[in-house]
């Protein structure tokens, strides 16, 4: 199992509600802005976050620029979730679309 790639055209496309968005930024970053719906996902409640997010629910991890959210998505890919991406760009990407 794998994650694939996810560019922000794509995700806005993609019905709300029907994903889930983990932001791995730092907690400042996170609370200044962030993709709305998302969760900040730490150290601390990535277990948590697994067990109570079924398995078959898209998973969309975004953190800056779209390089570290790629071993993040792998993670959740390894630990079952079926279907997994990595935000191409990141937040910063998803902030120049929005704006």
């Amino acid at each position: 199992m794998s994650f694939k790639h996810l560019s922000v055209s794509e995700l806005k496309s993609m019905t709300p509600g029907s994903y889930e968005v983990l932001d791995i930024r730092d907690p400042q970053s996170y609370s200044v802005a962030h993709i709305p719906g998302s969760k900040h996902l730490t150290n601390e409640n990535a277990q948590e976050i697994i067990e109570s997010t079924p398995s078959t629910t898209p998973i969309v991890v975004c953190c800056y620029h779209g390089i570290s959210s790629q071993q993040a998505a792998a993670f959740f890919s390894e630990k079952g979730f079926q279907e997994v991406y990595s935000l191409d760009g990141g937040f910063e990407a998803w902030e120049l679309a929005n704006k």
